[in-house]
């Protein structure tokens, strides 16, 4: 990401901020422009770049009754809608395309030290990413600022690794989704570590359409556990795969966000670019 992409993205994530605290007042252009020190044609045209939509359009997406009405108004059709074929539209397509592929005890003991983990760097719409695959998918995708921090991130998970810096195959069908090239979009393996509760708990965002948004209830009920909503909270924020496994998709009951590993402000703006482009 260069200098000036860095700077539109933070003013943009000031500017996503802004609006979550003060949509009630429904701020005006030229207020929220003011904000972020832009004059109000500037702002108006870096955030619709960005978004596809005007910032009007954006701040409805992100407002409480909308987050509210997505949630009432899916209740128990959300997961049927999602096992359907979905090619209704590319906004579907991923979800088709993911799997998981749980990791062996043999090949996670002693701190992974049978894995070759290829990584790399590349830019999302939501700024840097570290993405790290084995032979058999990917098993590490976080948003990062700073590449060494993001490397021992991933190096904690599995310390006895043999590690590679470059791009591979499976990062690059990872990487074409960033790139919206759906003409090269292969199936997307994911080769995770975890207990056979989290893989089941990120198997059910998978079914989670782009674009909308479902409760921890409701993904509880989903995989027939409806009283481990905190349970299934603690699995949602152990997800090593961020965007792939959907997690920002997950907010309260009440229609709050809620928190992000990444960021309750980048977990914001994806809800809001989602919605903007699938047209919720």
């Amino acid at each position: 990401m260069t200098q000036q992409e860095q700077l539109n993205y933070d003013r943009i994530a000031a500017a996503i901020s802004y609006l979550k605290t003060n949509f009630k007042a429904q701020p005006t252009l030229n207020q929220i422009a003011e904000h972020i020190h832009l004059s109000p044609f500037h702002f108006q045209r870096l955030f619709t770049d960005w978004a596809g939509v005007s910032p009007k359009k954006f701040m409805q997406y992100l407002s409480l009754q909308y987050a509210k009405g997505l949630l009432a108004n899916k209740k128990t059709t959300l997961f049927e809608t999602a096992y359907r074929t979905g090619l209704s539209g590319s906004s579907r397509l991923h979800d088709l395309f993911v799997n998981i592929e749980g990791m062996t005890p043999g090949e996670y003991k002693n701190g992974g030290a049978n894995l070759r983990i290829n990584y790399s760097f590349a830019e999302s719409p939501f700024g840097p990413i570290i993405v790290a695959a084995t032979s058999k998918g990917i098993c590490h995708l976080a948003f990062c600022q700073h590449k060494k921090e993001a490397v021992q991130t991933l190096k904690q998970r599995f310390p006895k690794a043999i590690y590679t810096e470059m791009v591979d195959s499976i990062q690059q069908e990872a990487l074409f989704f960033f790139q919206h090239d759906w003409s090269k979009l292969g199936q997307i393996k994911l080769h995770l570590h975890g207990t056979a509760f989290q893989l089941k708990v990120w198997e059910a965002l998978l079914k989670i359409p782009k674009g909308d948004l479902s409760s921890y209830g409701t993904i509880a009920t989903a995989i027939g556990n409806p009283k481990a909503s905190r349970a299934i909270g603690t699995a949602i924020g152990s997800n090593p795969v961020a965007y792939l496994i959907p997690c920002h998709r997950v907010i309260q009951a009440s229609g709050n966000t809620g928190g992000y590993l990444w960021g309750s402000t980048r977990k914001s703006a994806i809800i809001g670019w989602e919605a903007a482009k699938t047209g919720s």
